[in-house]
């Protein structure tokens, strides 16, 4: 290609629906697949994807965010690379961002600067692997302001997500733009689905500079990029979809084949967890060819022991991150982060544990989420009983899924 591309990332929403787990930190930064931050899967797909200029709009306790891009994220300077987190500069007046459209209005000092053909917008709070490359081609060949990457879904869940309706007459184009319909229109090709948004778009830098501008100047915009911006274009005739059906990542297998999940809520945070564990995995993270970039700090190995009585550690469709020692314990179809322990005894299923979390002697954890340094003490239990887990002031959704804040020490 001969365009320019720039990279931008919206990480600046609260997370309110991820509480607890966004109580101290950002939704971007929160720990995914034990050893990832949720930002990584935006950051790796772009950087895969050929993308050298990048930046990350950031808001909210970003503290952690902001510490990780910086540390992980290096490019190189003198080829001119870059992942960059930018704050909100408040340089259109004393506010924070008023919506996703609002940031990038707030920070369009970087288009002027990078001077890009084509700008790349993506959330940073999904899980999946995509090529943007194929989807910046078709934007060009199609002649197309902004392009919105789309996922086909069952028609029954159309009331869950932005559904873009394609033209009738098969052109590409979008013919509306409706959030959660409740009498959506189906694919041309297939009665039973819809696509729905992604959240991911491609702009020519122009177009998209004229449209933020725009919906700043109107007072009763939410400022939204999926319910402002995007019908700014339908209404103009200048918006065209992608469907990820369309996209072929280098090593993806069949099985994993078209992934995303939105991890907005605690129940669909766990769910995507669980797709990481199976023998043929839903969403598969070993993928060499398509790597998801994280972290790497010095770490020994996970370890895995008899305890004082013999008895084994018993370790079942499970990621056990490094620096963890397992001891005569059972872990089963569970998800453990860097430096966690399970003491002699313990049952640990159906869980997320976050980086330094201590399972104590005959403890057991049951279809939980243990934030960072979380103490579960001896012979104590965790969602076996509701009521006592909400008496304790932990939260349990509508599935069951007990959340155990940061730091707490769970000792009766």
């Amino acid at each position: 290609m001969d365009k320019k591309v720039f990279g931008i990332v919206l990480a600046g929403g609260e997370g309110k629906r991820l509480m607890p787990l966004t109580v101290d930190r950002a939704k971007p930064a929160v720990p995914f697949g034990g050893t990832y931050r949720l930002i990584d899967f935006a950051l790796s797909n772009l950087v895969n994807s050929g993308m050298r200029q990048i930046v990350v709009l950031t808001q909210y306790k970003s503290h952690s965010l902001d510490r990780h891009i910086s540390q992980m994220w290096r490019m190189a300077p003198q080829l001119g690379s870059y992942v960059a987190s930018v704050p909100a500069q408040q340089r259109l007046g004393k506010r924070w961002f008023q919506g996703s459209a609002d940031a990038i209005l707030q920070s369009l000092n970087l288009i002027k600067d990078e001077k890009p053909d084509i700008v790349v917008v993506v959330g940073a709070d999904h899980v999946y692997r995509m090529d943007f490359r194929d989807m910046i081609e078709a934007h060009v060949a199609s002649g197309a302001k902004m392009t919105v990457a789309g996922i086909r879904q069952p028609i029954a869940l159309a009331d869950q997500f932005g559904i873009i309706e394609e033209s009738p007459d098969g052109s590409g184009k979008i013919d509306a733009f409706r959030e959660k319909p409740s009498d959506p229109k189906p694919l041309n090709d297939s009665p039973d689905e819809v696509l729905a948004s992604m959240g991911n778009y491609v702009f020519d830098a122009d177009a998209l500079v004229e449209a933020v501008k725009a919906d700043g100047d109107f007072e009763d915009s939410n400022h939204d990029m999926g319910g402002d911006i995007v019908p700014y274009f339908v209404d103009r005739g200048e918006a065209f979809f992608y469907d990820l059906q369309s996209n072929t990542v280098p090593g993806m297998t069949d099985r994993d084949k078209y992934y995303w999940r939105d991890v907005g809520t605690i129940e669909s945070f766990f769910d995507a967890h669980m797709d990481l564990i199976a023998a043929l995995p839903i969403f598969n993270l070993y993928n060499r060819r398509w790597p998801i970039y994280s972290a790497q700090y010095n770490e020994p190995p996970a370890k895995f022991t008899r305890d004082e009585h013999g008895r084994p550690a018993e370790i079942v469709e499970s990621i056990v991150s490094s620096g963890s020692v397992i001891q005569g314990a059972s872990v089963v179809r569970s998800v453990l982060a860097p430096w966690n322990r399970v003491d002699s005894g313990a049952s640990v299923s159906d869980a997320v544990l976050f980086d330094q979390v201590h399972v104590g002697a005959g403890a057991v954890v049951r279809r939980a989420i243990l934030d960072k340094e979380v103490v579960v003490g001896p012979g104590v239990k965790i969602g076996v009983d509701h009521d006592h887990d909400r008496a304790r002031g932990f939260s349990v959704s509508d599935t069951g899924i007990v959340t155990v804040p940061k730091g707490e020490q769970v000792l009766a």
